[in-house]
Parts: structure tokens; sequence; C-alpha cells
């Protein structure tokens, strides 16, 4: 092995090690991957086969207001895509982009191969840069296929129609296209928490079960706190406080000022929580 002035193999560039393209189909050819994005097609099929067996009589128990909301969302391909993701945003998407974020490292320690990858050797902030930008690129795409096979199985079902909802006047379909559009952007931007925590999670423990469920479990506490009033003003630095701000982009005008508050409040608990995880990972000792 030829070595350079610098200490280096010649020929040796870290930027070449685990290349993303690499990394994206050895997560595409996990079962864990396959499962989570099949669901996220399967979800919008389920709820629609759900409606055909909806016998619209039982108006007790308080289902009159989840009437209405199933009578919204069969009125058109863009109500019905409205309500899938009303009914996943709260619990299924935080799920899903959990497991992404928070098994990706864990999962390598649990299984012993985090210390051969480094040995190759993969510096470390890129270790963690790839598998990060992987998770949220397999993130993203899980929210685009609920969304996507909810807008082409709604609009062959019940037709490319104007959007309502409770908030807001009618929309004209293109306009309740870019509405639903700027929901999902939101939504991506908020699970950016979800994403970050996970993530800290799974570079700290070895337990990959351990990174998911606990950033599912404090997103849950967060929430939790988030309905207590008596907090007050010091709910608005829970990471969930502006987490459905996205109803605003649905009114009639657009409210913004909190979609804008939420982006804030993601985009900066996102960045420390991966600034912590890049911390960490680089200064402990790797020895799974």
């Amino acid at each position: 092995m030829v070595v350079t002035d610098a200490g280096e193999a010649r020929g040796y560039r870290p930027s070449a090690t685990m290349p993303f393209v690499a990394e994206f189909r050895r997560q595409a050819s996990r079962r864990r991957t396959q499962l989570a994005l099949g669901f996220m097609v399967l979800l919008p099929l389920i709820i629609l086969i759900a409606f055909q067996f909806n016998s619209g009589g039982d108006d007790d128990n308080g289902r009159n207001e989840f009437a209405s909301l199933v009578e919204l969302a069969t009125s058109g391909g863009l109500n019905f895509t409205l309500f899938s993701i009303f009914v996943s945003a709260s619990f299924l998407l935080v799920v899903v982009v959990a497991l992404f974020c928070g098994d990706t490292v864990a999962s390598e320690a649990s299984w012993g191969s985090l210390r051969y990858l480094l040995a190759i050797p993969v510096p470390r902030a890129r270790l963690l840069t790839v598998k990060l930008v992987v998770a949220l690129a397999y993130s993203g795409l899980a929210l685009l296929l609920l969304a996507g096979t909810a807008l082409l199985a709604g609009t062959l079902r019940y037709g490319w129609s104007p959007l309502r909802s409770t908030v807001a006047a009618e929309l004209e379909p293109t306009e309740g296209l870019l509405r639903l559009l700027a929901v999902l952007g939101y939504l991506a931007v908020v699970l950016l928490v979800v994403a970050g925590l996970a993530f800290l999670l799974s570079v700290t423990t070895d337990a990959a079960l351990g990174a998911v469920g606990g950033a599912v479990l404090l997103w849950i506490l967060s929430s939790i706190l988030d309905q207590i009033t008596a907090l007050g003003a010091l709910r608005d630095f829970l990471p969930t406080h502006f987490s459905t701000a996205w109803l605003g982009l649905l009114s009639t005008p657009v409210q913004t000022d909190d979609v804008v508050r939420g982006c804030i409040s993601a985009i900066s608990y996102a960045t420390l929580f991966w600034g912590l995880a890049f911390w960490r990972f680089t200064r402990k000792d790797i020895t799974s």
C-alpha cells in the first residue's frame, strides 16, 4: 500500500466511501423498509374498502362528527387524500419516520457490523450523513406514497372534485391540489423533529427498538403536555405545539403565522438533535 505525505493511502478518498446509491439499495432490500412502504400504499386502500362497508346509520357515542368527516372524504379524490393525511399525521407517520431514522445506525450496532463499516474505512461523519440522508429520503417517500395512493384511489372512486373542509370555503381542484402539496411540505418539516430525535437515540443505543420506541414515546409525551393549558406560554416551546398548524393552510384566507413558527421550531429542534448525534457518534467508542 502506497502512503502519501499526509499519511493516507494513495487513491483513498473519504467522499468515495459508502455511496448514497449503495446505501439506498441496501436499505431497500430490508424487510422493514418494504413493509413500511407497502403499508403506506395499503392504508388508503383499506380506508377506501372500509368506506364501502360504512352503513352510515350509527350516530351515537359521538360518531356524528366522524360521520361528517367521512362524508367529506367521500366527496372527491382530494378530500379522500386530506382524510387519509388527517388520520395518519398524528401517529402513523410519526412511527414510520421514527422507524427509518431510529433503526438506521442502531441496527448496524446490534448486528455487530458497525465497526466493520468504520474499518473499511468510512469516516464517521460521512457514515452518519449518508445514513441520515437515506433515512430522510425513505421517510419522504413514505409520505408521498401515502398521499399519492390516496389521491389516485380516491379520484378513481369518487372523482376529481373541489376540495372541501370544515375550516375553509370550497376550493377548486387545482387550488386544492396546491394546498395539499403545501400541507405535505409542512408535515415533512414537522416530522424532522421525529427524525432528529430518533437519529440521536439511534447513535446512543445499540437497541433499534429502543431508539424507535423512545422517539415515538417522547413525541406522545410532548403531545400530552401540549394539552395542559396550565403550562401557558411554555407550550410554545414543545416540539408538537405547532404540529397541527397545517390546518391553517386549508383556511380561507390562508393562515401562515403558526406555520412559520412551526417550521422555525421544527428546524431548530431537528438541527439540535442532529448536531448532538454527530457530536456523540464521532466521540464514542464503537465496540459493536
